[in-house]
This record gives C-alpha cells, structure tokens and sequence, in this order.
C-alpha cells in the first residue's frame, strides 16, 4: 500500500482518495450555496415579462369581436368595433361623464389616442379592461337595447358588475356612475395591419 506524506505525516492511498472527495464535495456545496445568492440580484424571467411590450394578432378578430391580451398583469381588450358601433359613438356624448378625455388626459391616453374614438385606427379599441373605480373587470354588453341594469337605449359597451359603472365602446364612462374616469387606453403601436404591440409608447 503506498503512502502520502500530510502535513509531515503518512497517510495511505485509501485516506487520500477520501480526502479529495471530501474536499471536492465541499467546493461544489460552496459553488452551490452561492448560485441563488447571485442569481438573486438578476431579474427574474417573470419580473422583465412583466413590464415588456406584448404582441397581439389581430388578423383573426372580426368586426364586432373581442380580444384579451395581458400586459403587466392586466387585461387588455382589443375590440373590432362595427362601422355601426363607431356611428353611434358621437351620439353618446351628452350621456358621457368625460366624451373628450379631458379629465387627467396624460392618465387616460396617450396623445395619438385623445380622439372621437379614442385610438389610432377607429376600427380598433385598446383599452385596460379595470374599472377605474375600484378595479374591477366590467363585462362585455354589445347587444344594443333594454337589458338587466342597463338603460333602455344602450348602444353597446361594458358593465361593471360590481357597483354598476357602464362605459361605452370608446371605454367613456357614463355620467352618475361610480367611476370617475375612462378606462386606461395602454401605449400602442401596430406593427402591420394584423400585429399590435402593446405597452410600446412610440409616435403612430
């Protein structure tokens, strides 16, 4: 058996064979221990998704459809408004809290969305699907006419279940609602006549 001076020592092959493999152990606990502590200060995956710009496509939505997309953990509606929607749009502006977004407009829109329609092509709506009372989610309401809790000339929009805030296909609030604003129409920009990219603040 043959022998290993250790510290002026001998030590034979088998006690050395233990010893790398101890001491070999202990440097990847150590690699290992230090892994999460490093990788701690890297943003994770979901923490940069969440303040990314989504893609939408939209070459499936059809007229009178609607889309949801997230965007910093929020649902986003994209809406294919009718040629019949966007018609009944002005004549809703007596009823309207805010028809022209003045109220906190830098809020609101950004300035290529602070229009009749409240967007860069009036066919499509991009608004944050909350309520801007207390954040709840409103329900579709396209059918026009009477209906449950809605007024008896109701031309299509979004009810809040919740305590009954009613918005428009412009996302306009109505007036003597709980809601005091608009919902959020989010920065966007289309990247062709069938993609979207929202949260990406650029000039359309």
């Amino acid at each position: 058996m043959s022998e290993t001076l250790v510290g002026g020592q001998p030590i034979d092959s088998s006690k050395r064979t233990w010893l790398i493999a101890s001491g070999c152990a202990g440097a990847v606990g150590v690699g290992a221990a230090a892994v999460p502590f490093v990788s701690s200060f890297q943003p994770s995956e979901k923490a940069k998704a969440a303040g990314a710009a989504v893609e939408a496509d939209i070459s499936n939505l059809k007229p009178g459809e609607k889309m949801t997309v997230e965007w910093r953990g929020k649902p986003v509606w994209i809406v294919h408004r009718t040629p019949e929607q966007l018609a009944a749009l002005p004549k809703l502006d007596p009823q309207l809290a805010d028809p022209n977004s003045e109220r906190k407009p830098a809020e609101q829109a950004p300035a290529y969305a602070r229009n009749a329609t409240r967007s860069i092509k009036p066919e499509y709506l991009i608004a944050v699907g909350i309520c801007t009372h207390l954040g709840c989610s409103p329900s579709d309401k396209f059918q026009t006419g009477p209906q449950p809790s809605l007024p008896d000339d109701w031309q299509g929009g979004f009810f809040c279940p919740c305590h009954g805030s009613t918005f428009d296909l412009a996302g306009r609030v109505y007036k003597n609602k709980p809601a005091p604003d608009n919902l959020e129409v989010p920065p966007h920009v289309y990247l062709s006549d069938t993609k979207l990219l929202i949260g990406e603040d650029r000039q359309a």
